[in-house]
């Protein structure tokens, strides 16, 4: 008898190693429960959440213009470290889908904070860099209209750094929006194909 029979004429027995790798092949081939998507979704909320906190609670000290050049230099390459990252994870997932949603959320959350804390050290180090100061509410809101596409109105940038760092985060925003997601698609793909639910591309 082997040991699916044995495990329905005993309910009471453990699984064994093969029971439990075959209901772990069942789950993969069927994909995600509910519970493992809200999990997924209540991280996702989570780290955003806490990037957007930690961008209100942490001090933003004044570092003059070539220190705040510096810092976004720095968050630049963190963004571009951890989107990486998130791809790796992605096609090691046993939830591709999941995990590209979570790594969606993760960088650009920590891409709009990016920017917001730059113009808010940008205005605070040299002030008149924005048509009307920026407390930490309105450099979100700038990011935010920025990145949307949306256009500038109560909120423009007038110095030439100013504009140089908008300038800068509308690239970004366009290769985030184009070619992230590509990559975010073709690591989803790759990790279905490794767990054999997808064919791989002909």
């Amino acid at each position: 008898m082997d040991d699916r029979a044995a495990a329905r004429n005993d309910p009471e027995a453990a699984p064994t190693e093969s029971a439990r790798s075959e209901q772990a092949a069942d789950r993969r081939r069927t994909g995600p429960g509910r519970r493992e998507t809200v999990l997924s979704v209540v991280r996702a909320v989570g780290i955003a959440a806490g990037l957007v906190t930690a961008y209100y609670l942490l001090p933003l000290d004044d570092r003059g213009t070539a220190r705040t050049a510096t810092l976004l230099t720095c968050g630049l390459l963190a963004v571009v470290v951890v989107f990486l990252w998130e791809v790796r994870a992605i096609t090691r997932s046993a939830s591709p889908r999941l995990k590209a949603v979570e790594a969606l959320a993760v960088t650009l959350a920590l891409y709009l904070v990016l920017f917001s804390s730059a113009y808010y050290l940008l205005d605070h180090s040299s002030p008149g860099s924005f048509s009307e100061p920026l407390n930490r509410t309105d450099a979100l809101y700038f990011t935010l209209t920025t990145f949307t596409t949306v256009g500038f109105g109560d909120i423009t940038a007038l110095s030439q750094t100013g504009r140089v760092v908008t300038m800068l985060q509308m690239l970004g925003g366009l290769i985030l929006v184009g070619i992230a997601a590509k990559v975010l698609a073709g690591a989803v793909r790759a990790g279905l194909r490794r767990q054999g639910r997808e064919p791989p591309p002909e």
